[in-house]
């Protein structure tokens, strides 16, 4: 039996709203050059990258040596930051026996311009100029900064004027 508007008359067309809720999951989203989004490094995490960069490649024990100086951690919870942070992209292993040998994906410098591209991309329409004047505006940056940033694209350019 088929319900129409003549069996429900107090019901009318209208518009409903539904809201909906849920996570969005920035693992799967790509930057407009097409790179893949990784989720951002929590201040334990970028430790571990660090002794990672500063020996290229390394052990759990190595990394938990380095790390263990500052912070009071188990070996365990260093292999499990070193196994997440391979998940999320930032690092690779190859098996060396029974060791793992870590190595970062990327050089600390490279992930570092990727990710301001992303702020200039989010927040200041893709302009280069507008996140610069921002952080002149703001005192991030000042006159021996801007000279030296000045003089490393000085350098760069072809004829270097």
């Amino acid at each position: 039996m088929a319900l129409t508007g003549d069996y429900w008359p107090s019901l009318s067309p209208r518009l409903t709203t539904i809201l909906l809720s849920g996570t969005y999951c920035t693992m799967t989203s790509r930057t407009t050059s097409g790179a893949r989004v990784r989720p951002p490094l929590t201040d334990l995490e970028n430790e571990v990258m660090q002794a990672v960069w500063d020996g290229e490649t390394c052990t759990v024990e190595a990394v938990h040596r380095i790390v263990s100086r500052k912070r009071n951690l188990k070996e365990t919870t260093t292999r499990t930051l070193m196994r997440r942070l391979e998940q999320k992209g930032y690092l690779k292993h190859e098996s060396d026996g029974r060791a793992y040998i870590y190595q970062a994906v990327e050089p600390a410098r490279s992930l570092a311009a990727r990710a301001v591209r992303q702020i200039i991309d989010r927040f200041c329409q893709g302009s280069v100029e507008e996140l610069v004047s921002g952080m002149v505006e703001a005192k991030v940056l000042n006159k021996e900064d801007i000279d030296e940033l000045e003089k490393f694209v000085r350098n760069r350019r072809p004829g270097g004027k």
